[in-house]
């Protein structure tokens, strides 16, 4: 059997930790090969190792047969091979266009000539069904659409060998299907492709074989025609994990979140981003705010969480006017708050994972002392959240939390929101990104502090998620809350035509109870 890309024996360690412990992967010509294992098991690395942004501590790469050194990102476009990475790796000022030829950049005469590169940027967003507008500025486009100019990128540079790091974490259901459709046109062509998800379905839809990873180690790689989502889930967790969430029936006690008219301005055109939207969120329910990516659910999240002003409306916890309320307020008064971007609003990267478990607490007194921190008692209080929600780095509290994975970064800040013990519990996209161990996990923890009487606002881009934890959606469309549904009587049809905006409820009936 002739592979187009083999890794034998490749190892790799980091301080404390063996990423990638021995593993062998070998990809065929016009094949999708999917990576799977949990947050950490060491898929991300080994991808790195073959773009050449780690050097292997041990074992070969070999294209056509023959051993190859990649030594940085440029040998690996020199030998064709392309990677989208999960968090992309764009300039958010600078525009489609100029991202895609980024280090690529045409010339004539030593001056910039982007004519052709347009052209022929412009015949393959044509080609793929990518409709890009070359000349957007990245930081005014959605987060599917960034992911495409990542995928035209590779396709400028003629790559034949395509690396996808979880391509589908950030994507509505319908861009997710767009993508497995051109995914499949690529192989068609004679490109082979190298897919780390976590997502099983997606596995059993596109791929032809599976490399499962855990804890660094190879478990093993087989066809997919020929296992199941329950085979290939124990390989990865090591145990059998349930697909469905486990809740008692919901007996809602007082108001606890009160939303009245708000609405919030757009950073990007002159109409609102939210227009006038009103519900409650009760203890011991959990209420899910349902939408495709960018109608409006950022911004509510935003201005409700106070990252943002809103212009207009009130926002009520417990009864107590919040609307204009500081982030730290809102929290001393019992918000806790699962953001949707963990890097941008949840963690500080650079520091260490124990001062980022005490962010929202290091003034208090158990914490602090003349104004000074109290080391022994951050680190203390670091292992107990560790070791109670499973939180694996290399070094435990002393990891630079940029150093762990995306599902270990995210369950950090499950522990330090749920651990504060709040009122009202809002989580966005809380399981974005994370294998199905994790997902269970973040599941349970939501589903318990119903259970013992909180309140949760969960807004999700995943039908599945919606319709297996809410006690109660709401559909948002451009802004408006556009339906109000029980899970048991509804359909992710049903919720799919709401959300594309095809339908909406009659004028008057609010979202109230």
């Amino acid at each position: 059997m002739d592979y187009v890309i083999e890794m034998l024996n490749i190892t790799k360690e980091f301080p404390g930790i063996k990423a990638n412990d021995d593993i062998t992967l070998q990809l065929r010509k016009s094949e999708i090969h999917a990576l799977l294992g949990e947050n950490g098991a060491g898929k991300s690395t080994l991808m790195s190792v073959l773009f050449g942004l780690y050097q292997p501590d041990g074992g070969v790469i070999k294209m056509g047969g023959k051993e190859v050194q990649i030594r940085n990102p440029n040998d690996a476009t020199a030998l064709n091979i392309g990677m989208v990475h999960q968090h992309f790796k764009l300039v958010e000022i600078f525009t489609v266009l100029e991202n895609i030829i980024l280090g690529m950049e045409p010339t004539k005469l030593g001056f910039l000539s982007t004519k052709e590169a347009r052209a022929k940027v412009c015949a393959l967003s044509e080609k793929y069904g990518l409709m890009i507008d070359p000349d957007a500025r990245i930081e005014d486009i959605t987060v599917g659409m960034q992911q495409r100019v990542e995928i035209l990128k590779m396709l400028y540079r003629d790559n034949d060998i395509l690396i996808f790091d979880e391509p589908t974490a950030v994507l509505t259901p319908q861009e997710i299907r767009e993508l497995m459709a051109i995914m499949k046109s690529f192989t068609a062509e004679g490109k082979s492709i190298l897919f780390i998800t976590h997502k099983l379905q997606e596995i059993m839809e596109v791929a032809d074989r599976c490399t499962v990873l855990r804890k660094g180690k190879l478990v093993g790689t087989v066809d997919v025609k020929d296992t199941t989502k329950e085979e290939l889930s124990r390989m990865m967790v090591g145990r059998p994990v349930s697909f469905t969430v486990e809740k008692k029936d919901v007996s809602p006690g007082d108001v606890v979140l009160e939303v009245e008219g708000l609405t919030v301005p757009s950073k990007q055109h002159r109409n609102n981003a939210v227009k006038n939207v009103s519900f409650k969120v009760r203890a011991g329910e959990i209420v899910c705010l349902a939408g495709i990516d960018g109608n409006g659910q950022t911004e509510f999240s935003q201005a409700l969480t106070g990252l943002e002003k809103p212009s207009a409306g009130k926002i009520r916890l417990r009864g107590c006017d919040i609307t204009n309320a500081t982030v730290r307020n809102r929290s001393k008064i019992g918000m806790s708050h699962i953001p949707e971007d963990r890097h941008k609003h949840g963690l500080v990267l650079d520091f260490t994972l124990a001062e980022n478990l005490v962010l929202q607490r290091y003034w208090q007194p158990e914490f602090e002392n003349l104004g000074f921190i109290r080391k022994d008692a951050v680190r203390a209080y670091a292992d107990k959240l560790i070791g109670q929600y499973d939180i694996r780095s290399g070094q435990g509290g002393a990891t630079v939390v940029r150093a762990m994975s995306g599902g270990n970064q995210q369950k950090a800040i499950v522990a330090r929101e749920i651990d504060k013990d709040p009122e009202l519990l809002v989580a966005i996209q809380p399981t974005r990104g994370l294998d199905v161990g994790a997902i269970e996990y973040i599941h349970k923890q939501l589903v318990h502090q119903r259970d013992t009487g909180k309140a949760v606002l969960l807004v999700s881009l995943e039908l599945d998620e919606v319709m297996n934890m809410a006690d109660r959606i709401l559909v948002m469309y451009e802004g408006e809350i556009v339906g109000q549904f029980d899970p048991k009587k509804t359909t992710v049809e049903e919720l799919g035509l709401y959300m594309a905006g095809a339908r909406r409820m009659p004028a008057g009936e609010g979202a109230q109870e």
